[in-house]
């Protein structure tokens, strides 16, 4: 998720925990703790673009970093909280319950969260909500604000958080809901197309749990369509071709096989201008609901490794208007 949503998420769950302990303390000491795991932000500066890829979301993500770390954070806070009467075991459950939270809420989005580090690069995705989903972040963001405005003596603090985060809660609930919904109504659809034996991915499109982009892998490419839940007529599909024999010439090989682990096999290939470019479907196309010729959201040159400065959500939101936003909504409704 993006980081408004772990500070203020983090903020809530700090006051939960150790609100009367720390008082207003317990949110920035909670917000600090829930976006701790995104700390690989600093492999951007010193590894390759693709390396990064996989670095972030890695092992800073993982169990195995919350059992080393919570233990070593829980001393530190001891040492800079003495006045506290917050114990040592209890610093250790405030550390690791907030990474776990932040490694838990990041696997329901596309990107995938390596769990299982070092021992094992597979990624958890549950592919139910946006990266960036406002529904999901005001109430807490909300309740955070509320916090820092109200007295500490106040009986209403703890209800406060503990309602913005039930709500938010609810929310999660109802895109797995919502998901079950669409994956049966799209495979009932691939079915009546023969096309419903292959790999098959659903997510969430920008900013909403309504409107669903879907992917199915068949043959040598993939039928791409939308559903949303009050969609009447079956799904509307398009073929891309995936096109994976361009890549045969492709300059670094050892590039294009971590492109490919990074895609979890989801990609096509095109030529540009006569330039190679990868897309990872994954991530969405741009106004692709709307736009049959759409890009992908993902995309890296590798054969112009300089051109790739920022290849994840390129150009999500470049080509929105008003009159897109007013089409976008009226996608959402079934229309």
């Amino acid at each position: 998720m993006d980081s408004l949503t772990h500070i203020v998420a983090g903020a809530c769950i700090g006051h939960l925990i150790a609100g009367k302990e720390l008082g207003k303390k317990a949110l920035i000491v909670g917000a600090i703790a829930n976006s701790l795991p995104d700390i690989d932000f600093v492999a951007s500066f010193f590894l390759p673009l693709i390396s990064d890829l996989l670095a972030h979301r890695g092992f800073t993500h993982s169990f195995l970093f919350i059992v080393l770390c919570s233990p070593l954070l829980a001393w530190v806070s001891t040492l800079a909280f003495r006045r506290a009467p917050m114990t040592y075991s209890r610093w250790g459950f405030f550390w690791a319950f907030q990474c776990f939270i932040h490694i838990f809420i990041d696997a329901f989005n596309a990107y995938g969260t390596a769990w299982f580090e070092p021992f094992s690069h597979y990624r958890v995705a549950f592919n139910t909500m946006f990266v960036a989903d406002p529904l999901f972040t005001i109430w807490p963001a909300i309740a955070m604000v509320v916090l820092f405005a109200m007295g500490t003596a106040n009986k209403n603090r703890t209800l406060i958080a503990g309602a913005a985060l039930a709500i938010s809660g609810c929310y999660l609930l109802a895109g797995i809901f919502f998901k079950n919904i669409i994956d049966r109504r799209v495979q009932e659809d691939l079915n009546k197309m023969n096309a419903g034996a292959g790999r098959y991915f659903s997510t969430p499109t920008p900013l909403n749990n309504i409107l669903w982009y879907v992917v199915a892998q068949h043959d040598s490419g993939y039928y791409i369509g939308y559903r949303s839940l009050f969609d009447n007529q079956p799904t509307h599909f398009r073929f891309v071709c995936r096109n994976a024999t361009l890549l045969n010439n492709a300059p670094n090989k050892n590039d294009i096989d971590k492109l490919i682990r990074f895609s979890n096999g989801f990609y096509t290939v095109e030529k540009v201008h006569d330039t190679l470019k990868f897309n990872d479907l994954r991530f969405g196309e741009i106004l692709g609901w709307q736009d049959s010729v759409s890009h992908c959201v993902f995309y890296y040159y590798p054969e112009h490794p300089d051109a790739n400065e920022l290849i994840v959500q390129r150009g999500r939101f470049a080509k929105w208007d008003g009159q897109t936003f007013r089409n976008f909504l009226r996608r959402i409704a079934g229309r």
